[in-house]
This record gives structure tokens, C-alpha cells and sequence, in this order.
């Protein structure tokens, strides 16, 4: 499978260099960076995905949110599939990643580790047996050079669970307490974020209910889980028809093959 790598010179994008190393069902042809002479690699780089002249099976997409526009377009135009592992993005550009959904496949997750998915899904669950009866509070922790906050997974997380509520009850996301002189409210999800050192990213959902406290958590250990999973991505997403593809849609196809 040849791969296109936009922003191989991050963290991400130097884990998944050495993922896809380690197998022969993935080959990486080009990188795309905004630094293309940081590190050394065995293919060509370029500082934009239109400078390159080769087709490609897949597109992997793990840099700044801002760029997604031009990345889009360019998929576009090449009939590529891309898996989109950025987060922050704006409210107008998931509308036009979902735009874009109808003309080409897109892989789009906040976090590509099937097991922070997991977490989301469970969360889910647990709030249809507990939303009326129980807080719900998510924390996230990640390192200190992190941008965003909260987390992209966070909040994934949080519309999660959500979705099970009636359009009328609605929770509200609660980000910071310090200045609210009141007690909590019932239709609240509180998200909290913290920063610091090298954590590669750790994320709870509290339901503290009378008397008892139930506590869903996942933590990274490496980035090689991430890399793992944006892989299994472009795999999966090969051959797709156009559509917007979550990690809900990879889950399944593997439990269903299981």
C-alpha cells in the first residue's frame, strides 16, 4: 500500500515511519512537511502534497489542523482516500471534511487508538444505564507541548455520551469551575485537562453517583498504539466508497471478522 505521509517530520509521523517499517503491507513514498530536511528518510519529501506527480493509495494526514482545507482538496483531485488524525478542528472545517465525505472516503478520528475508542464506546453505554442518576466528569492528561485543550478524545468522549440524551436534556460542557459560585448543575459534563512533561495521553470518565464512584480510564503508553492504528486506518479505508469513516466502523468490521 503506498502511503502518503503529511507531516512525517512530527512525533506521529516519525512513529508511524517506524510502524509501517516493520511491515510489508505498507510503503511510504512521499512525506509532507513544512520542514522536509529534518530528518533523513529513504523517500522523496515535499513541503506541499501538489508537488508531487505520483499517485498514491492513501493518504495519512497527521499535522496542523489549518492545513486541512488545501489536504482535502488535494485527495480531491487525486481521488485518494485520507485518514485525517488531526484534531482542532474548527466547526467549519468539520463541515467541510463532511462535504468533502461525499466526493472521496475519509477516515476522521480524534484518536487512533482502538482502545481509547473503546473507552469512548463504554462511556456511552454507562451513561444510558446512569445519566439521570450520576455526575459525569472526564479528565485528560497529556504532555506539555501539547497545543489543544481539551483533547480532541475528550470531547469525542463527551459526545459520546451525549448522544444519549434527549435533544431537550442536552448536557452542558463545563471546562473550567473557578469562577462559577454555584453547585453543580445535573446536565453538566465537566472536562478537565492537565499538562505536563512527556504524558502521552491519559483519559478518565468519572461517574460519581451516591455513595459509589465508577471509573473508565485508558492510558498510552507509546505512540506506536497511534501509529498502529492510523495504519489499520489505511488499511481499512482502501477501496471504501465515499463516506465519512470513524473508528466505530473499523471496530465492528474487526470484531465481525473475528
Amino acid at each position: 500500500m503506498k502511503i502518503m505521509l503529511i507531516g512525517y517530520n512530527g512525533k506521529m509521523g516519525r512513529a508511524i515511519i517506524e510502524a509501517a517499517g516493520k511491515s510489508e503491507e505498507f510503503n511510504i513514498v512521499v512525506g509532507i512537511d513544512i520542514n522536509p530536511a529534518a530528518i533523513n528518510v529513504t523517500f522523496p519529501v515535499f513541503l506541499s502534497p501538489a508537488d508531487y506527480n505520483e499517485k498514491v493509495d492513501v493518504i495519512i494526514e497527521f499535522y496542523h489542523h489549518s492545513a486541512v482545507d488545501s489536504h482535502l482538496e488535494y485527495a480531491y483531485k487525486q481521488k485518494t482516500p485520507i485518514v485525517i488524525a488531526t484534531t482542532g478542528h474548527t466547526p467549519e472545517q468539520i463541515n467541510l471534511i463532511k462535504s468533502y465525505s461525499e466526493k472521496i472516503a475519509i477516515f476522521k478520528s480524534a484518536n487512533m487508538s482502538i482502545g481509547a475508542n473503546l473507552v469512548a464506546e463504554l462511556a456511552k453505554k454507562t451513561a444510558i444505564m446512569l445519566k439521570n442518576d450520576f455526575d459525569i466528569e472526564i479528565i485528560e492528561k497529556h504532555h506539555n507541548q501539547k497545543i489543544d485543550a481539551p483533547s480532541g478524545t475528550a470531547l469525542m468522549i463527551a459526545d459520546e455520551i451525549s448522544s444519549v440524551f434527549d435533544d431537550s436534556e442536552k448536557p452542558e460542557y463545563i471546562y473550567d469551575r473557578h469562577n462559577i459560585r454555584k453547585a453543580r448543575g445535573k446536565k453538566e459534563i465537566g472536562i478537565h485537562a492537565v499538562r505536563g512533561g512527556t504524558i502521552i495521553g491519559e483519559h478518565e470518565v468519572i461517574f460519581a453517583g451516591t455513595n459509589e464512584l465508577i471509573s473508565i480510564s485508558h492510558s498510552a503508553l507509546s505512540k506506536e498504539m497511534f501509529a498502529n492504528g492510523a495504519l489499520a486506518a489505511a488499511r481499512f479505508l482502501y477501496g471504501k466508497a465515499p463516506g465519512l469513516y470513524t473508528m466505530k466502523e473499523l471496530i465492528n468490521e474487526i470484531t465481525e471478522n473475528l
